[in-house]
């Protein structure tokens, strides 16, 4: 009997506990094709595609294999290959579009290797879902060189004698080309000064050649500076800042160890202020939203704002952000923003978007099924 690699037995708990069956044939449609192109542009990758074209393209059509590129929730953004392996995965529901999440497809390279976060290798039979055994994979995440989150994966899926050391540095090298690409092509303003604290306790400010990551108290201060361009006052901040009453000196001594930290150049004083135009990312959530942006509002919200604080103005600025976007996915009547939302862990327990997208799916979707159960879980 064939000794079952640890990774693999690992992934294969997961997708039983995930309540996949090995006897689903295809993957489910995540995305589909009116609303495919509109997703793909707005995610970050959409700038990395020509260069992963150059690496990878040709290789593959060599090896009639298959080049596929996937978001950071599993779904297939990019699907290129010969004309004859295309129409073989096809059968799978290897296409652009579809959910490769381990979650709802079981073992998989693109799904394991974001479950992971590592390069993964999945051989035929390692494949948890019986009608993928008789292909092979090997797969890289993406990440975002800035922040240092998943962005997504590339994939190349194909006869088993492609699993050779060499595919898979090949696919390193083309990751790597393809972060520093994101990186390159970063939107005008990529000078000012900019904040990041969604989905993390502590925020980062990078500005000029420099990334600093800040304490929780002056990742909150920075936040409400941040929401008040014009400034506030000592007494301002400290109602923000604490539940009970805090002494304007306490403020004071806070504001004078964050200048140093940021730099005089950056803070200011009478009111207390940032002096620069900063960019931030709970910022960017909102202004899409503004625009009517829905998928690239959800795309850029990486998880609530400083999820551990317990200042009263940071309480309420996290909840009308996690809200407006929560609402926004809700009313969208886009399945694949619906199961992208749920899929995270501040949106798995929003019994709301799973009804919504327990009724989008035809019935026989597996993941109509995924999505009744939560709704039975959750009420």
């Amino acid at each position: 009997m064939a000794i079952v690699r640890p990774v693999v037995a690992e992934s294969w708990r997961r997708s039983q506990a995930a309540g996949v069956r090995p006897s689903i044939t295809q993957a489910p449609l995540a995305i589909p094709g009116d609303a495919l192109q509109d997703y793909r542009r707005a995610h970050p990758l959409w700038q990395a595609m020509p260069v992963l074209y150059d690496v990878l393209e040709q290789a593959v059509l060599d090896c009639d294999a298959v080049l596929a590129v996937a978001d950071e929730y599993g779904q297939l953004l990019f699907v290129r290959g010969s004309n004859s392996a295309l129409s073989r995965v096809e059968q799978i529901g290897f296409a652009e579009g579809a959910s490769w999440d381990e979650r709802l497809v079981g073992t998989n390279a693109p799904g394991t290797s974001l479950a992971l976060g590592t390069p993964v290798v999945v051989r035929q039979e390692e494949h948890f879902m019986e009608s993928v055994h008789r292909w092979s994979c090997v797969a890289v995440p993406i990440r975002d060189l800035r922040h240092g989150g998943i962005i997504g994966a590339v994939d190349v899926t194909g006869a088993d004698e492609l699993i050779v050391p060499q595919t898979m540095a090949m696919l390193r090298a083309a990751a790597r080309l393809a972060e520093i690409e994101l990186l390159r092509s970063e939107n005008p303003g990529a000078n000012r000064p900019r904040v990041s604290a969604l989905g993390v306790d502590s925020a980062v400010v990078t500005t000029g050649a420099r990334t600093l990551s800040l304490s929780p108290r002056h990742s909150e201060i920075v936040a409400l500076l941040v929401n008040h361009p014009g400034g506030l006052t000592g007494s301002e901040l400290a109602c923000g800042l604490y539940e009970s009453e805090a002494s304007e000196s306490t403020i004071r001594a806070e504001l004078l160890r964050l200048r140093a930290v940021l730099g005089e150049d950056l803070l200011g004083s009478r009111p207390y202020r940032l002096l620069e135009p900063v960019r931030a990312d709970w910022a960017t959530v909102l202004d899409r939203l503004a625009e009517g942006d829905i998928a690239a509002a959800a795309q850029a919200y990486s998880g609530p704002l400083l999820p551990r604080s317990l200042a009263p103005a940071i309480a309420d600025l996290r909840d009308e952000i996690h809200e407006a976007v929560a609402a926004g996915v809700r009313t969208s009547g886009r399945a694949d923003l619906l199961s992208a939302w749920t899929r995270q862990p501040w949106g798995s327990q929003d019994a709301r978007a799973w009804e919504a997208l327990a009724l989008m799916l035809p019935m026989t979707s597996p993941l109509a099924a995924v999505a009744r159960a939560n709704v039975h879980r959750l009420l």
